[in-house]
C-alpha cells in the first residue's frame, strides 16, 4: 500500500538549506540508490497531466472498472499526479521482477493455479520496506527533500509513470512491457519535491501487428490498449465478491487467483537465447508455488486459508472467494479428468447451510454444468 513517511499532507519545503546539486547528478544518484536496493528497473518521470484522460473518463463511464469504485475516487489526483502532494517536482519509478520471461509453467489436473505475481512473499511489503529506506536515506541526503511513497494503492497511474520514465512501454493489454525483460514486474513509486532529471525520453511501442494477447484472452476482455475489467479474469478472481455468472466459468479454466495468459502469449515474454540478459527474479519473489490443490481449497478452515497466505499478496482474499473460485476450477478440471472425490465434496458445499450463499450458488452452478 502506499505509505507517507512522515504523515504529512503536503510535500512544501522542509526547514534547513536546499541542496545545490544539479536535478541531472541528484537523478543519477538517485537510480544508483535504487539499483543497490536491488529494483530490477528504475528511472525518473516529470510531472506532467495524464495522456489518458479522455480514454480513463470513457473507460469508467463505460462500467470497465466493474465493481472497483476506488478506480473513480479522487479521479482529479490520477489525471493530475502533482496533486498527490502539493510541490511534487518528481517521480522516481521502480520496477521488481517476479518472474523471467520463457520460464514455463506447469499446470496439471486438480491444481488452481495463481498468477505469477502472488507466488512468492507478497510484493507490497517486500517493495514498500525498500522505498521507506530508500527515502530515508535521501532525505538526510538532500536536507529539505520530502518523499512519499507509494506501492499500488495511491491514486496514481503508474503505468503511465513508468512509461514517462523509460522504464517500457504500454501494451496491447495494457501491461508495461520492458524490451529486455517483459512483463513480469510490479510497481512502485516515489513522488518528492526534490528537482530530477527526468528519462530523456519514453521507450517507443513494439507491439506492432501482434494481437496474439488479444487472440488468447480467454474471456475477450481486451481490445488494442484497453482492458474491460469486468470481464478479466484477474477481476474475476480477485475484486468481485459476488457470484460469477455461469457464463464466465469456462474461459476462467484453472485460473483461482489471477491470470497471466495475456502475458505467457506476449512476444516480448518468450525465452530469449543466446547471451542477452533477461534479468533475475529477486529472491523475495522465489515462487513457494504456482497454485493450490483444489480439493484443498475446498476444505479449507479460517485458520488454513490464513496460513497458506502468510506473507502473500493474497490475502486480501477471503475464504468464501476463494471457494467460489475453486469450485469454478474444479468444475473446469472434472470436465477432462473425473475424480469422485472432488465431485463429492462440490455436491457436500452445495447442500451445506454453513457456508456463505455465494459459495453455495456457486456449487450448484457448476454442479448443473456437470450434469448438462
Amino acid at each position: 500500500m502506499d505509505s507517507v513517511r512522515p504523515a504529512a499532507k503536503t510535500l512544501g519545503p522542509r526547514p534547513g538549506p536546499q541542496p545545490t546539486v544539479s536535478p541531472h547528478s541528484a537523478a543519477s544518484d538517485v537510480l544508483r540508490r535504487c539499483e543497490v536496493l536491488g529494483f530490477a528497473l528504475r528511472g525518473v518521470a516529470p510531472v506532467q497531466p495524464s495522456q489518458w484522460a479522455d480514454h480513463l473518463r470513457a473507460w469508467l463511464a463505460s462500467g470497465k472498472h466493474g465493481s472497483m469504485e476506488y478506480l473513480s475516487a479522487e479521479l482529479d489526483v490520477r489525471l493530475s499526479p502533482e496533486r498527490i502532494f502539493q510541490g511534487t517536482r518528481s517521480f522516481i519509478v521502480v520496477g521488481d521482477q517476479y518472474a523471467r520471461r520463457g520460464d514455463p509453467d506447469r499446470p496439471r489436473a486438480g491444481l488452481g493455479r495463481i498468477a505469477r505475481y502472488a507466488r512468492g512473499r507478497n510484493y507490497h511489503e517486500v517493495m514498500k520496506k525498500r522505498l521507506h529506506s530508500l527515502a530515508d536515506d535521501l532525505r538526510a541526503a538532500y536536507p529539505g527533500s520530502d518523499f512519499r511513497t507509494c506501492v499500488d494503492t495511491a491514486p496514481l497511474l503508474e503505468r503511465e509513470l513508468a512509461h514517462l520514465a523509460g522504464l517500457g512501454w504500454v501494451g496491447k493489454n495494457t501491461m508495461l512491457i520492458h524490451p529486455r525483460v517483459g512483463s513480469y514486474f510490479v510497481l512502485g513509486v516515489v513522488a518528492t519535491n526534490l528537482e530530477l532529471q527526468p528519462a530523456a525520453a519514453p521507450t517507443p511501442d513494439h507491439c506492432g501487428t501482434c494481437t496474439r494477447c488479444i487472440d488468447a484472452c480467454p474471456t475477450n476482455a481486451i481490445t488494442p490498449y484497453s482492458v474491460d475489467g469486468s470481464r478479466c479474469i484477474s477481476y474475476l478472481t480477485i475484486e468481485r465478491r459476488d457470484q460469477i455468472p455461469p457464463g464466465f466459468h469456462a474461459p476462467m479454466g484453472d485460473w483461482i487467483f489471477g491470470c497471466d495468459v495475456c502475458q505467457e502469449v506476449c512476444p516480448h515474454n518468450s525465452e530469449r537465447t543466446g547471451e542477452v540478459d533477461v534479468g533475475s527474479i529477486l529472491a523475495a519473489y522465489q515462487p513457494r508455488r504456482n497454485g493450490f490443490d483444489l480439493l484443498d481449497v475446498l476444505g479449507w478452515t479460517v485458520q488454513s486459508r490464513e496460513e497458506a497466505f502468510r506473507s502473500s499478496a493474497m490475502k486480501r482474499a477471503g475464504l468464501a472467494l476463494m471457494k467460489r473460485n475453486a469450485l469454478i476450477a474444479a468444475g473446469n478440471s472434472l470436465r477432462d479428468c473425473p475424480d469422485p472425490r472432488l465431485l463429492a465434496r462440490i455436491r457436500e458445499l452445495a447442500a451445506d447451510d454453513r457456508e456463505p450463499g455465494t459459495v453455495r450458488a456457486t456449487a450448484l452452478d457448476v454442479l448443473e454444468a456437470l450434469a448438462a
